[in-house]
């Protein structure tokens, strides 16, 4: 990759994936977007942006041109529980998006990343171990519109050359920005309420377990897979990658170690319930292990001692 047009880089993972590949790849070869929401400052001045509409496909074309891009990460997404609010919405920005990305890679034969995500199975999947190729029959609009990317971009690969890679991410867990109303927001705010009050009410009963992972190896993940090589790649569009599954009370268990005083109780939301118990406990990412050597680093323990740490330090 020389040029890399980073798309919804004012987002959870965007707003640290830009200066993470600013910095393997030169500030001035990272190209962040924004539309609505303003990027952080240090995006902003650390390289080149531009605010753009990426649901519009001349428009993205342009800024392709312009920078001379020949990679694409894509991480624009309404999530699950937002999506439900506003099931329209949420498919045109999701889809709409991914298929121009797709469409204006073809004639460059360019790379494209899109993420998966856990949203993406549902409630006829294995809970356990979940398979990489399994039955994918999600309940919301997000998980929807994540099946049918992986869909359009191994179609784009096996028609038009693009070279079209991914992963399914898990609940990613962050200390720079806070998530964006995704079903698994609990295990970010949980943190900050512990730091700020000593206490936390989730909206997720007692033994909802998900897959979830800590931002540094989100980001290594979407590096290591563009970088990986092709002819290993038996899976392109996507990858199960795990890190660590838990439940709140597994958290609030970890928290507590170092803060001895922290209480947990509950308020459940029944559509992120819902949501949440649609998805699987945790995923079997070994072809993601064996095809391009995914080996996360931060296990629950290692992540909440550096979560309590750089919140703390955030707060004061």
């Amino acid at each position: 990759m020389k040029n890399i047009l980073v798309i919804g880089a004012a987002g959870q993972i965007g707003s640290e994936l830009v200066p993470y590949l600013r910095k393997i790849y030169g500030d001035n070869h990272v190209v962040a977007t924004y539309n609505r929401t303003p990027l952080l400052e240090n995006v902003m001045e650390g390289g080149p942006s531009e605010n753009m509409d990426a649901t519009n496909g001349d428009v993205l074309l342009e800024v392709v041109k312009k920078y001379n891009i020949d990679a694409i990460y894509n991480l624009v997404a309404v999530l699950s529980a937002r999506g439900e609010a506003n099931p329209t919405l949420s498919w045109q920005i999701n889809m709409d998006t991914t298929f121009n990305c797709l469409e204006v890679m073809k004639d460059i034969k360019g790379a494209v990343f899109t993420p998966s995500s856990i949203g993406a199975f549902g409630p006829g999947t294995p809970m356990d171990n979940t398979p990489q190729d399994t039955v994918m029959r999600p309940t919301t609009i997000y998980g929807i519109s994540k099946v049918a990317g992986e869909l359009l971009a191994d179609y784009y690969y096996l028609k038009y050359g693009v070279d079209a890679r991914g992963v399914r991410y898990p609940g990613i867990i962050s200390n720079v920005t806070m998530p964006g109303g995704g079903t698994t927001d609990y295990a970010v705010e949980i943190y900050y309420e512990a730091i700020k009050n000593k206490k936390y009410t989730s909206n997720l009963s007692a033994g909802t377990f998900l897959d979830m992972m800590y931002m540094p190896d989100a980001l290594d993940a979407a590096v290591q897979i563009m970088e990986a090589d092709p002819a290993k790649l038996k899976h392109r569009n996507c990858f199960n990658i795990s890190a660590m599954s838990f439940d709140p009370e597994k958290i609030a268990a970890a928290i507590k170690k170092h803060m001895p005083e922290f209480e947990l109780d509950y308020n459940v939301d029944p559509i992120k319930q819902a949501i949440a118990d649609s998805w699987p406990n945790y995923m079997d990412d070994s072809a993601a292990r064996e095809e391009w050597g995914w080996n996360p680093k931060y296990d629950l323990d290692k992540m909440t001692a550096d979560m309590l740490e750089k919140v703390a330090a955030k707060l004061k």
